[in-house]
């Protein structure tokens, strides 16, 4: 999908017309809201995009901007985001438009021409292997597009408010009075106060909300001047349409990422050594400078520069905060106030980290203050938000460290024997970290929601505490292949995935229709006792069943009916709940390493990470793991 041929564009590509989009109209706040967003960045519209499915809880998301964001800083999604978005149903949108990341390129300075520089490395992108999702590049504006869109579309048709500014959030006995200033012409300077049960912050690195709590960012800064440009470029550089890494030895270094529509580049340029006290924006450095350090960098190739779609300049600084919540460590204290995004954690973007990782925190939070508002879940669980997202910033800090370090440490020159160039630190430093950049290694701790790794070896290749890695399917129903992740939709719901032993399932010792006969008329069932009266059986937990036969070989009429329930006004059958092995693509019981003797019990969050691993006849240990939390209704 080709455009901005004729020059950039903001917007849907797609959009031919030159019809400014319509904003959603100003209206006054409530008084009250159960949960308040501040900031629409790509943590904020996660955030709402996820609330908004419940129309029984009262959300506001506010924003100081007049619109919609139109040109984005950051670009990178990686194939953990793509499975999230795959969750609220738009990631073949994102797959259209975007560049594929599917190769990169190393290049040095040329010993025998120093000035000059060489390529001495092209390779795959190592990061398919961790998703059925590619790591793609698209505009951060045409995420919040299609996050607003989900918004505007759910159940509780959430817009953001516009022209908003929090100045202040107070906590008094687990309620946040919230005061704003408006900042639209017609109402400007006006103030507002609101209650809110619940306060979010996704308001950058200037966080307002972490400030009200008093939460300072610690780290430090690496003193390195960075400039960042979208570009639409004339060049004979080979590799301009690759994801490329260059050292120079004399000239700096430079990071190239295509950008969709098979034009538009982006560069990351290095700049100038800050001293101790100096900020970047102090270095008086315009798009010119810019271009001119790049155009050294290439030789001996030509960079012509035909428009500047957008530039910036940062300074490399690694900071975050020490809780995520207003309570940190007092378990006597429910938290209220939480922060996410830039607002608790800030990094360079080498490694294109910074939204992706934004977006897991909202995604971890998000379901939780939904069940805990709805009474389906102890307030208890929202101290695990906290404590999750916390160890992966610092991780996520840890790598952006040595990273940003190894891009402004020059290539070494060719080896001793003097052969063919040995990989650099940066270029094995990349490599080796393939599947942290996916996304899709961060593990969470045990915890309420998390339970420890008992029976691990049921299932090798479903780490508990990491999120539910998708195989290909065969659904019973109809025979269609599928990915059976892409049935864990962004609903709030848990699953309990069962993966069948290997007696016929017509036999009385059939683990999967034994569990569910059990899950569908105990006493004791988490089903029975979490759903609500009328509410459909698979409302707050939904069973999934993965039989080891192919789908010539079973039939719905010989399964519990909790495995294809009545559902609705109607009480149409649901038939998406059966699945087979997938023989053309790989067996998922070969793939995820799931024990064909005895077969397992994989339950999943709501945010599709694994929470724990059961043998299938541990009925008694899977309704205390959710009596745990769970609050019957």
């Amino acid at each position: 999908m080709q455009y901005y041929l004729n020059g950039f564009k903001p917007g849907d590509p797609t959009d031919l017309g030159t019809a400014e989009q319509e904003l959603p109209p100003l209206v006054d706040l409530p008084d009250e809201v159960d949960v308040l967003i501040v900031g629409c960045g790509p943590a904020g519209l996660i955030l709402a995009a996820q609330l908004a499915q419940f129309p029984d809880i009262t959300t506001r998301i506010v924003e100081q901007k007049p619109g919609p964001l139109q040109v984005g800083q950051a670009d990178g999604i990686s194939g953990r985001s793509q499975e999230i978005f795959q969750a609220f149903g738009f990631s073949e949108r994102v797959l259209k438009e975007a560049y594929y990341l599917k190769a990169i390129t190393f290049w040095t300075h040329d010993d025998e021409n120093p000035e000059h520089i060489v390529r001495t490395v092209k390779k795959p992108d190592g990061r398919d292997v961790f998703s059925e999702f590619p790591h793609v590049v698209l505009n951060q504006a045409r995420v919040h597009d299609f996050l607003l869109r989900t918004m505007q579309k759910s159940p509780g048709h959430l817009v953001p408010d516009y022209c908003r500014r929090v100045l202040n959030v107070e906590v008094s006995e687990g309620v946040s009075t919230v005061t704003l200033e408006r900042l639209d012409p017609a109402h400007e300077g006006e103030r507002e106060v609101l209650l809110a049960r619940y306060v979010v912050g996704c308001d950058g690195a200037r966080s307002t909300v972490r400030q009200s709590l008093s939460l300072p960012l610690r780290g430090e800064s690496a003193n390195k001047a960075w400039g960042v440009m979208d570009l639409l470029v004339v060049t004979d550089f080979p590799d301009i349409r690759i994801k490329t890494v260059i050292q120079s030895t004399r000239e700096g270094n430079l990071l190239i990422i295509p950008r969709e529509g098979g034009h538009l580049v982006r560069f990351y340029v290095e700049m100038d050594k800050l001293n101790e006290s100096e900020r970047a924006s102090q270095l008086e450095i315009t798009a010119e400078r810019l271009i001119a350090a790049a155009q050294r960098i290439f030789r001996p190739y030509t960079l012509e520069v035909k428009e500047v779609a957008w530039w910036s300049v940062y300074e490399i600084g690694q900071r975050m905060c020490e809780q995520f919540d207003n309570v940190g460590d007092d378990e006597s204290l429910e938290p209220t106030v939480f922060i996410a995004g830039d607002a608790c954690h800030t990094h360079s973007p080498k490694a294109g980290q910074g939204m992706n990782v934004s977006m897991h925190d909202a995604f971890n939070l998000g379901w939780k203050l939904a069940s805990v508002i709805r009474g389906q879940s102890t307030a208890e669980i929202l101290r695990t938000y906290s404590g999750e997202r916390c160890a992966v910033a610092a991780e996520l800090i840890a790598f952006d460290r040595e990273l940003a370090q190894m891009f402004s440490v020059p290539a070494e020159s060719r080896s001793e024997t003097g052969g063919d160039r040995q990989p650099t630190r940066l270029q094995d430093y990349m490599v080796k970290h393939d599947g942290y950049v996916s996304g899709t290694l961060s593990q969470y701790s045990p915890s309420l929601i998390t339970a420890e790794p008992v029976h691990q070896e049921l299932a090798a290749g479903y780490p508990i505490g990491r999120r539910f890695h998708s195989a290909r399917v065969v659904r019973l129903a109809d025979a269609k292949p599928i990915h059976l992740g892409h049935a864990l939709e962004a609903d709030g719901r848990w699953r309990i995935v069962a993966f069948a032993n290997a007696v016929d399932p017509a036999d009385a010792g059939a683990g999967v229709p034994a569990l569910a006969r059990w899950l569908d008329a105990s006493a004791d069932s988490p089903v029975r006792k979490c759903t609500p009266a009328g509410a459909d059986v698979d409302s707050v937990i939904e069973m999934l069943s993965v039989f080891q036969q192919g789908y010539r070989e079973l039939e719905f009429a010989a399964l519990p009916e909790l495995l294809w329930p009545p559902k609705g006004v109607y009480g149409l059958r649901d038939y998406e709940k059966v699945f087979c092995p997938d023989a053309e693509k790989g067996d998922i019981f070969d793939k995820r390493g799931v024990d064909r003797q005895n077969g397992c019990i994989v339950i999943v969050r709501p945010d599709q990470h694994v929470a724990t691993i059961l043998p299938l006849d541990a009925h008694t240990a899977l309704a205390e793991f959710f009596a745990g939390f769970m609050l019957p209704q």
